[in-house]
């Protein structure tokens, strides 16, 4: 078996953390799964995989080896569609949890239909990622850039708004300015990469302004932050976008409208050091429309 296949293999295997699953998604016998597996194992003089019989996990070697693998079959699926149409492939992106559950994956399916040769891997975290490391195309991402060595298409903009559950308000009361603040909670949402809890601001007079506020929870993800809200735990500032639903069935009320926090910025970006497939700017370019944040 030539070793491209063989690492295709690997990285099946250890993405599905299984040789089964593997053989079943590359449509291939399980002992040639197994076997290109122990032929990488055998070449390399090293042991990638952990075998157990309820799972199959990476070894640190494994690790190392797999983003490798990624990053090279990727430039191979790049170059192969360096002249052509989208092709065939797979797209790797990483998105904000929420973004993907309420905008982005109701509307794949019209993505697919369009180019059905194409499969997408979607990582939704709220947190940020290593492109190159670990080997993704693209990343939406929410928020001031600080990654200088990324390429970034400005999608534009996200409002924020305040909200609470009509509970805690009724055990609280409305916040009418933010001087009122002091008498509320916060839900606080922590920053994944410095562990410290978001301030709560406002804009105003083209300044942002801090507004200390006392919380007894703290959370690092996006649909925990909303869950927190809606069991009156306190206040959260958050995009308006997703919370749409919420807000209509009257489970969330704004509050503080003339004392908004600034508007997120929202962009795609890449690795400066990578061509962008055809497949994954088409990917690009509908994300942008399906967004059409402003």
């Amino acid at each position: 078996m030539d070793q491209i296949k063989a690492m295709q293999i690997f990285r099946a295997v250890a993405e599905c953390k299984s040789f089964a699953q593997a053989a079943e998604q590359l449509d291939l016998p399980r002992p040639t799964v197994t076997n290109a597996v122990q032929s990488v194992e055998q070449h390399l003089g090293a042991r990638l995989l952990q075998r157990t019989t309820r799972k199959v996990s990476l070894t640190l070697e494994g690790e190392i080896y797999l983003a490798r693998c990624v990053r090279l079959l990727s430039e191979l699926d790049d170059m192969n569609g360096l002249f052509g149409g989208p092709g065939a492939g797979t797209i790797r992106v990483d998105m904000p949890e929420r973004l993907a559950r309420t905008q982005i994956i109701p509307r794949l399916p019209e993505f697919l239909q369009s180019y059905p040769e194409i499969k997408v891997r979607i990582g939704a975290r709220d947190r940020f990622v290593d492109l190159v490391g670990e080997g993704i195309d693209c990343a939406i991402r929410v928020g001031t850039l600080r990654d200088s060595s990324l390429i970034a298409r400005r999608l534009g903009e996200l409002a924020q708004i305040n909200v609470g559950a009509p509970a805690y308000l009724a055990r609280h009361g409305v916040p009418l300015t933010p001087a009122d603040l002091q008498h509320h909670l916060a839900v606080h949402f922590f920053s994944s990469q410095s562990g410290r809890d978001l301030d709560w601001t406002y804009w105003r007079d083209g300044q942002d302004h801090v507004v200390p506020m006392r919380s007894t929870v703290s959370v690092s993800s996006s649909d925990a932050y909303t869950a927190s809200c809606l069991a009156g735990l306190g206040l959260i500032q958050a995009p308006r976008l997703g919370l749409e639903a919420l807000l209509a069935s009257g489970e969330l009320v704004e509050v503080l409208p003339d004392w908004r926090a600034a508007p997120l910025p929202v962009s795609i970006v890449y690795a400066h050091n990578r061509h962008l497939s055809g497949r994954v700017r088409v990917f690009v370019d509908w994300v942008a429309a399906v967004l059409q944040v402003h």
